[in-house]
């Protein structure tokens, strides 16, 4: 990335408690994705309000990751003001990047269905193939037809809104990502911001998710279920140049 995409604006809009050890792991994985120094990111903590349009206006792009604790599905007294701001920021077309619990969100707040279904729960390395939309998508088309992912959820995306458009699909979740006609909106089940490594940390944080999903130890997991995932590395990138232009 050249100096345009260290220059840009981001902000993380958070769903972590303050005691969440992923809580400062997040930004980092983001910057890394992004290739921008950790300073360009502001996070925002959602749990306790929603920024206002004014402020939203400050940032080029807005992040929004995985939740920890918090579940779209469940709700929460917190959730409905977060949700408005999910449709501002599609009526204000932002440039806006969602991953797992943000993925949800975004579906929610847009007029989709989520559900929790641990039979169709995910966690670790999963093959995810392109709809034939997504091969000829700016941003996923580069991926290959198929290609591996990271991911850990048991909330699942039912339906997606009217307006979505399909873009990827795992063997036992149809909706694994989806975008928008004419808005710089992108969202993924999986995680594009994380490496193995990141990934591991986020389940070792989180063990439960290990013995409930894949009912193995942790190292068992690591060793059998957690693989590196290059292609989907480049996945943030492409959204930036697909945003702002090839010069980035």
């Amino acid at each position: 990335m050249t100096s345009l995409s260290r220059r840009l604006r981001y902000l993380l809009l958070q769903v972590r408690n303050a005691n969440d050890p992923m809580r400062q792991q997040e930004p980092q994985c983001f910057a890394k994705a992004f290739g921008c120094d950790q300073n360009r990111i502001t996070i925002f903590d959602i749990l306790a309000g929603v920024p206002s349009l004014e402020y939203l206006s400050r940032f080029d792009v807005v992040v929004l990751g995985g939740s920890g604790d918090y579940s779209v599905a469940d709700g929460g007294d917190w959730l409905p003001a977060a949700l408005e701001t999910m449709q501002e920021l599609y009526d204000i077309s932002k440039p806006t990047f969602a991953s797992c619990w943000g993925f949800q969100a975004m579906a929610k707040a847009l007029g989709g269905e989520v559900v929790t279904d641990m039979n169709r729960a995910e966690l670790g390395t999963v093959q995810v193939r392109l709809t034939d939309v997504g091969k000829s998508d700016p941003v996923f088309g580069a991926l290959g037809s198929e290609f591996l992912a990271l991911m850990g959820h048991q909330d699942i995306v039912d339906r997606l809104p009217p307006e979505a458009i399909l873009l990827a699909s795992s063997d036992i979740v149809e909706n694994q990502a989806f975008c928008f006609a004419d808005k710089p909106i992108y969202c993924t089940q999986f995680h594009p911001e994380l490496d193995r490594k990141s990934f591991l940390q986020r389940v070792e944080a989180y063990p439960q998710y290990v013995y409930n999903i894949a009912g193995m130890s942790l190292d068992d997991f690591a060793r059998e279920r957690c693989q590196d995932t290059p292609e989907v590395a480049m996945l943030l990138n492409n959204f930036l140049e697909h945003c702002f232009g090839s010069s980035i």
